[in-house]
């Protein structure tokens, strides 16, 4: 009899188990898809000019300007570390982390492009938003937008 019982309570602590970890994670199906193809695009967004003949990953290491590289570190800390981290653990709190990170460096996007526009006016570097800062910008909405879904889909 007590072997039942053992077995029965085996049973409930896996159970449980796996209750609790369904309760962290987050199922991605076609979504986690769509996000590794941002995910890419940004990275080449990284490798494409932004700020006069600087590429992203250069802009990221402090060349082209302040605004330009506040969109370089918050795009590639939550765009890409993020991201992927999200990706591969499928932890629910990564993916509000994704989100609102995200979003922030979306308004940092716009501020960067908005900064490269009216370089002309204040003689910072730059004629205008290379076509590599465009691209990431694009990429940081959608995967803002995609995070976004995904963490209310668990609510």
């Amino acid at each position: 009899m007590s072997d039942h019982g053992n077995e029965l309570n085996r049973l409930a602590a896996d159970v449980d188990e796996a209750v609790s970890k369904a309760a962290r994670t987050v199922e991605l199906g076609r979504r986690g898809f769509l996000i590794s193809l941002v995910v890419f695009v940004l990275i080449i967004g990284q490798l494409l000019p932004w700020v006069g003949r600087h590429t992203g990953w250069q802009v990221l290491f402090g060349q082209g300007g302040a605004i330009p590289q506040l969109f370089a570190v918050t795009s590639t800390l939550f765009g890409v570390v993020a991201s992927v981290l999200a990706l591969t653990t499928r932890r629910w709190w990564l993916t509000w982390v994704c989100a609102m990170g995200g979003w922030f460096a979306s308004v940092d996007g716009l501020l960067a492009v908005w900064s490269q526009q009216s370089s002309g006016a204040n003689n910072a570097a730059g004629n205008g938003p290379g076509i590599g800062m465009l691209v990431a910008l694009a990429a940081m909405i959608v995967l803002a937008a995609s995070w976004m879904r995904t963490a209310w889909s668990r609510t």
